[in-house]
């Protein structure tokens, strides 16, 4: 067992040394986080028990630290779940009591996360030159987006950062529920249809050739029944065509991009997004809740409409509806209330315009918006399990059509064969 020497932060913020016996370094950390303490700085003493003075690569002062810093391009991003993390741990730290510099520096020193310790690091360097809190996250755009910044900034402003910090992180971790709903329920119809497109290839480029080439010694130059001769020319089409019917995919998915570049394009794809069968109702859904939960947490910060408005515009992730904020904007700029416009962009439900307009008139607009998300949460959820359930017979229904079709063209030459060798 060795011993080691830490520097920790109790709850208070105040650093506090000693020293502890454990086999290992992590050991060390798990031991003095049991004792309630921030461990900021954690070496293995020399000439310890554990240290034997032979032992290669012993340290005289200490044990050797090393930090490999990787190029920014093999570091990776950061994901949502990361981010959603440390903004939970921040909220922790903060409202612990611990002052931003220390709980920085004890979030940089546990993050796994290359990229996102790094901007820790810059971020806290930055704060010790002067900078604000919000400042500091603005310098990492692809990190903290202006939902995080603004929201943030309101906390330092108000002297509530604690709170805004914990909003933060449930407004994340709802988004990340969310989303993980709707992966973990799109996960067996995917694989369905992967299984079902991976049996039609095998069809189609395997054993249809086998019975084309039977078919065309059998026949005698006899003419295939229609259904048989589409299915062999499709068959045809992607046995010796395939570099063609690729280059069509790849211009049709490239124009796709190039539109989706464009406003007109951007504003024709997500209106079809919202509109389209099956999924549509979802996406609407999930949309219209991400617009109130940004816009109500936003508002209970303390950020001022206007600018909240602004910030759900370039959050929101569609164009119909990032449109319908604009005119949301312009109307309450003018002095109006925000019920109106919202009913006038026939995007939102009427029950979305009823509830804004109660939240107006009893001076509790962000609680209202925040009930309108939980509600179309649950909405979210349900269209789901809908989805899904009606996904898995259409999927298994289009395999067995597909596959049925294929084997039906197969045996029409054959009981032509037959029929003529009874003859």
């Amino acid at each position: 067992m060795a011993r080691y020497k830490f520097t920790a932060l109790d709850a208070k913020g105040k650093e506090v040394h000693g020293e502890i016996d454990a086999d290992t370094q992590a050991q060390a950390v798990a031991r003095i986080r049991e004792k309630q303490y921030f461990p900021t700085k954690v070496e293995e003493l020399a000439g310890g028990a554990a240290a034997a003075p032979a032992k290669k690569g012993a340290a005289k002062k200490g044990a050797m630290q090393m930090e490999i810093k990787l190029p920014k391009f093999l570091q990776g991003g950061v994901k949502a779940k990361q981010l959603t993390t440390f903004t939970r741990q921040m909220s922790t730290l903060v409202n612990a009591g611990l002052p931003l510099m220390r709980a920085l520096r004890v979030l940089q020193r546990q993050e796994k996360n290359v990229a996102l310790r790094d901007a820790v690091l810059q971020m806290a360097e930055s704060i010790e030159s002067g900078s604000t809190f919000a400042e500091a996250l603005a310098a990492h755009p692809k990190i903290f987006d202006r939902l995080f910044v603004n929201m943030v900034k309101a906390g330092e402003v108000g002297g509530v950062l604690d709170v805004v910090l914990a909003r933060l992180a449930e407004f994340q971790e709802k988004a990340e529920k969310i989303k993980g709903k709707v992966k973990s329920a799109m996960t067996y119809p995917i694989v369905v249809l992967v299984m079902a497109l991976s049996i039609l290839g095998f069809l189609m480029t395997y054993i249809v050739p086998k019975f084309a080439e039977i078919f065309g010694d059998l026949m005698g130059g006899k003419g295939m029944p229609a259904l048989t001769q589409f299915v062999m020319n499709a068959s045809d089409t992607m046995v010796n065509r395939f570099p063609l019917v690729l280059i069509v995919l790849v211009v049709i998915v490239v124009v796709l991009k190039l539109l989706a570049k464009t406003d007109k394009g951007r504003l024709g794809i997500d209106q079809f997004k919202l509109h389209a069968p099956v999924f549509g109702t979802l996406i609407s859904k999930n949309s219209i809740s991400r617009f109130t939960r940004t816009l109500g947490t936003l508002m209970s910060a303390g950020v001022p409409v206007l600018q909240a408005l602004n910030i759900v515009k370039e959050t929101v992730g569609n164009e119909v509806i990032a449109k319908a904020v604009t005119t949301i904007h312009d109307a309450v700029k003018e002095g109006e209330n925000m019920a109106p416009p919202i009913a006038s962009s026939k995007v939102f439900p009427p029950m979305v315009v009823s509830m804004v307009e109660v939240g107006e008139e009893t001076g509790a607009l962000p609680d209202m918006l925040m009930k309108i998300a939980d509600s179309y949460d649950d909405d979210v959820d349900n269209a789901v399990a809908a989805m899904t359930s009606i996904i898995e017979p259409l999927l298994i229904i289009f395999l067995a059509v597909v596959v049925g079709t294929i084997v039906i063209a197969l045996f029409m030459p054959l009981v032509s064969i037959i029929g003529g060798l009874s003859g």
